[in-house]
């Protein structure tokens, strides 16, 4: 298997989940600075013009983070990070879906319509109006888990780490380096952050 590559959290998360999960491919990285994930020839690999994509041995191409997580869980031997029953496959896309829509995009296009205006404004529309709302709702959303793990799970669904645990840890962690940085006061959140960055695939 092959993965297109790039600088950001998506890719990023792709990597990580392989990690944990013992799936590997080969990488080719993709200029995102220059645009060539909006190139005619990398089009032809994903329409949407996005980053990660994944290409299987017979050629088949999936693109979007969670398909691809979820595939690599179906056919890899390590832990699966989606769940072993439909009660925790349920919970692990209960959890994933609600990290993604409450705090990941809000974070993103907070970025994107902000500080990243320079790279984004020629290729997506952009609202720059809306960039402070939509930073105050991934804080909020974020302070709002934090009282959530208040009842001492280990991670965002419970005793087991799960592709929200991946997902989120990895927008939090671009996050940081894009001047969004969540309030290291939100304890809960912080001792799980440092329980998943100390894990060896936080690095890959």
């Amino acid at each position: 298997m092959k993965l297109y590559n790039s600088m950001g959290p998506n890719p990023h998360v792709v990597r990580m989940y392989a990690a944990e999960v013992g799936a590997e491919f080969e990488l080719e990285d993709i200029d995102l600075m220059s645009g060539a994930n909006r190139q005619p020839e990398f089009l032809k690999i994903n329409p949407a013009g996005q980053l990660p994509c994944l290409q299987l041995d017979d050629g088949t191409l999936i693109s979007e983070i969670t398909a691809i997580c979820e595939y690599l869980d179906e056919i890899s031997d390590g832990p699966s990070l989606i769940g072993e029953t439909p009660a925790e496959r349920a919970a692990t896309r209960m959890w994933t879906r609600r990290v993604d829509l409450n705090i990941c995009e809000p974070l993103a296009n907070g970025f994107r319509y902000s500080d990243g205006l320079p790279i984004f404004k020629d290729r997506m529309v952009t609202i720059p109006a809306a960039a402070d709302s939509l930073k105050q709702i991934a804080s909020e959303k974020t302070a709002w888990l934090d009282g959530l793990m208040a009842d001492g799970r280990s991670f965002i669904a419970g005793e087991k780490i799960s592709l929200a645990d991946v997902l989120l840890y990895c927008m939090l962690t671009f996050g940081s380096a894009v001047g969004q940085p969540f309030d290291q006061n939100l304890s809960h959140i912080k001792a799980w952050y440092d329980r998943m960055a100390a894990r060896p695939s936080a690095a890959a």
